[in-house]
């Protein structure tokens, strides 16, 4: 496999003239979303459809030539397994502008190896905890933390307080490496013991944990997963003899000949398909390692379902470069991840990224420092239990932040950060635009399983379409 700006590598050619020969597409149908090529952003950004005014837009173009296009594959030496870090070397460095594609893996490939695996995960680190794993006896990294994340990219200029302007510009499943499954790819969906549900189980056996695996088709003939089939986690002994009775830390290999499989389940049901980045977000300034579970203000793990094809995120760089990964793909969710986990699913991703520098900075964005989601018709902002738990929560944040997590202080962030955006944004009173909130926003749960929960604030921005600024 090529490393990731191997220009003479033919993988890396043959998926270049793809992007050449697509680009021109992604780029009309962007435009038409308000958002994405910076001349189209400036124009809309005139009538109130986009965040990016016009002088944002012309300084991030201001960079001569065109831009450039890299590809960066999932292997040993460019992933990070369960955590985020300001101190982990770039994998690949960019300019503003240029396009990305990532390659990104599911940490629960093994719950079937045979339909879900690809390559060995050969990494030594696998969490946010001390290098030599004498804290909790599961090696190095201690295995806080648990999503795959491929990255970090390097974005030359990226500076603390710019905002990271994040171009989904396509997302695809990754096939299955199985030739016994031609044009299929797999996810599995764990009910797990991390679940919202688990202790409130109504038949028996109670507690337990399902596993369910789903197909995918790859060929573009059906944009709707099925299930294949489901099992009950029995206790699992990984490659160093650990016995797993539960689902402690996915990625434990699974031994088909202790589990039933049921098969015919869910007769009928079509899954819709809305492939996602579960895990997608820059690196804290907070602490060296930063478990990957809880999201924050940096992004990361923060499970919603729209951060997919067509959609733009907006991050505050908190560290030079501002070093962007990726990771947790999704075939698909519900708001709240209930059970724990979505379809977990390997997935390729595509993205321009642009930085836009602190001077530049206007608006909501002059200020902004959580996530923002921006797609053609909405805004949606992020409301968490603990905006910065690393900062709010002291030394232990990464352990308390568990221990702490409320639906309640995550509506009370998602609000007041929904007051400030309508405030700044678009100039309205405080009293206009708690009204406004009261009867024109929706907030949804975003998920509730990741330590730090989160709601999210959804408004139409067709509520401003007689507005003229």
């Amino acid at each position: 496999m090529c490393a990731g700006d191997d220009r003479n590598c033919p993988q890396f050619e043959l998926h270049r003239q793809k992007l050449l020969d697509d680009l021109d597409v992604e780029r009309r149908s962007f435009l038409k979303s308000a958002f994405v090529a910076t001349g189209g952003a400036a124009a809309l950004g005139a009538s109130g459809a986009s965040l990016i005014s016009p002088a944002m837009a012309q300084s991030a173009a201001a960079r001569p030539g065109k831009p450039t296009y890299h590809y960066l594959p999932a292997t040993a030496d460019t992933v990070h397994w369960g955590y985020f870090s300001k101190l982990l070397d770039p994998r690949i460095e960019i300019d503003s502008g240029d396009y990305v594609t990532i390659e990104a893996l599911t940490h629960h490939a093994n719950d079937d190896a045979e339909r879900m695996t690809r390559d060995k995960k050969g990494v030594n680190r696998r969490g946010a905890g001390p290098v030599d794993g004498k804290l909790l006896g599961r090696g190095s990294g201690e295995g806080l933390g648990v999503h795959i994340c491929t990255g970090p990219v390097y974005v030359r200029g990226a500076e603390p307080g710019d905002i990271l302007e994040v171009r989904i510009m396509d997302v695809k499943p990754r096939p299955c490496a199985n030739p016994a499954y031609p044009g299929k790819s797999f996810g599995s969906n764990a009910a797990a013991w991390w679940g919202f549900h688990y202790k409130e189980l109504i038949t028996e056996p109670k507690p337990r944990e399902v596993i369910t695996i789903y197909e995918i088709d790859t060929s573009g003939q059906r944009n709707w997963a099925q299930a294949v089939y489901n099992f009950q986690w029995t206790p699992q002994t990984d490659p160093f003899g650990v016995v797993h009775k539960t689902i402690d830390y996915p990625g434990v290999p699974v031994d088909h000949g202790t589990v039933k499989e049921n098969h015919g389940i869910l007769k009928n049901v079509r899954i819709p398909i809305r492939p996602h980045f579960g895990v997608m977000g820059v690196a804290p300034k907070e602490a060296d390692y930063v478990d990957s579970i809880p999201p924050g203000y940096f992004g990361g793990n923060m499970d919603n379902w729209r951060i997919g094809k067509g959609a733009t995120m907006y991050y505050p760089v908190a560290v030079p470069g501002a070093l962007f990964s990726i990771g947790d793909s999704h075939a698909s969710q519900g708001d709240s991840e209930l059970c724990g986990t979505a379809i977990e699913c390997s997935l390729t991703g595509t993205f321009q990224l642009v930085l836009h520098k602190n001077n530049t900075l206007s608006g909501s964005l002059a200020e902004l420092d959580y996530p923002l989601l921006e797609t053609q018709d909405e805004w949606v902002l992020h409301g968490f239990s603990f905006a910065n738990y690393l900062q709010e929560l002291g030394p232990n944040a990464q352990s308390v932040i568990y221990e702490k997590s409320s639906i309640d202080l995550a509506l009370k962030d998602a609000f007041r950060k929904m007051r400030a955006f309508l405030m700044k944004t678009k100039g309205l009173t405080e009293d206009e635009a708690i009204s406004l909130i009261s009867i024109a926003v929706d907030f949804g749960v975003t998920q509730v399983v990741d330590g730090n929960w989160g709601i999210h604030a959804i408004i139409k921005k067709s509520l401003f379409a007689g507005a003229s600024v």
